[in-house]
């Protein structure tokens, strides 16, 4: 274990971390005491690589995604890092959508842009959301489309980032669901029948062609879920967060002391 001081704008943030590694895919994992310093310790972490990036391409590319660890960050971000870095050269995409319109409460798209892009006040141009209103699988072509027409083929994004959630899902790859076993496509539509609910989400394909992936959990209600995708047996159909392997990039865990409390290996 070791000491450092994370700075913001406001504060210094004393951070006591524990970083272990994931044999299967060599992961980074780092353990901060509680979701609060999760969401400091991911800004500085969101605010590096965005300098990076910028300053070699001019451009950062990220994929937000939804829940109540990243609206933290969020916030985090627009309230004390609005100044860190030219936003104007950050653009904005998404890792998965629940097909609702923008302006649903389920939303990803509308989380973020409630806590992190209305307030800073990005230009629209910066910012592209998956249709969750269209229909699923139009929306996901057209936004396969956009990936690659913006990105590349593969589109790379500089940073992916990602939830775990208590099923071993991440995006919206759930357990034995179609999307899981695509070989060919960025972004799909997938019917989880566990819910009675199309999304859209980007493939691991996808997913594992990005730089950077980082991965952002916090809670005791998590910790048996990420215990056994970090230590457990090799079950991506049963835990699909453990498809996702960078293929020529970094895979990093953020995860709170909760969520780490029955990890073993060290």
């Amino acid at each position: 274990m070791f000491l450092f001081a994370l700075q913001s704008e406001m504060e210094i943030y004393p951070i006591v971390i524990e970083r272990r590694r994931w044999y299967r895919a060599m992961a980074d994992l780092t353990v901060f005491p509680d979701a609060t310093q999760l969401a400091h310790g991911a800004a500085e972490h969101v605010i590096g690589l965005a300098q990076q990036a910028i300053a070699a391409n001019g451009r950062f590319n990220i994929a937000l995604s939804g829940g109540s660890t990243p609206r933290g960050l969020y916030t985090l971000l627009a309230m004390q890092y609005a100044s860190a870095i030219d936003w104007t050269r950050v653009n904005f995409y998404w890792g998965d959508e629940r097909t609702v319109p923008p302006d649903h409460p389920d939303s990803d798209y509308g989380m973020a842009a409630a806590a992190l892009l209305q307030p800073l006040n990005l230009p629209s141009a910066n910012i592209f959301r998956m249709q969750g209103e269209d229909d699923p699988d139009r929306a996901a072509h057209e936004y396969e489309n956009l990936l690659v027409q913006n990105l590349g083929e593969p589109p790379r994004f500089d940073l992916i980032l990602l939830g775990l959630g208590e099923d071993g899902h991440t995006a919206s790859l759930f357990p034995h669901t179609m999307a899981l076993y695509e070989p060919a496509r960025w972004c799909v539509a997938n019917w989880v029948e566990q819910l009675q609910t199309w999304r859209i989400t980007l493939t691991s394909r996808a997913i594992n062609a990005a730089s950077n992936v980082t991965f952002l959990v916090a809670g005791e209600n998590k910790a048996e879920r990420l215990r056994q995708v970090i230590e457990g047996e090799y079950k991506p159909d049963d835990l699909p967060s453990q498809l996702i392997k960078p293929e020529h990039g970094a895979l990093r865990w953020f995860v709170d002391a909760a969520a780490a409390s029955l990890l073993q290996r060290t």
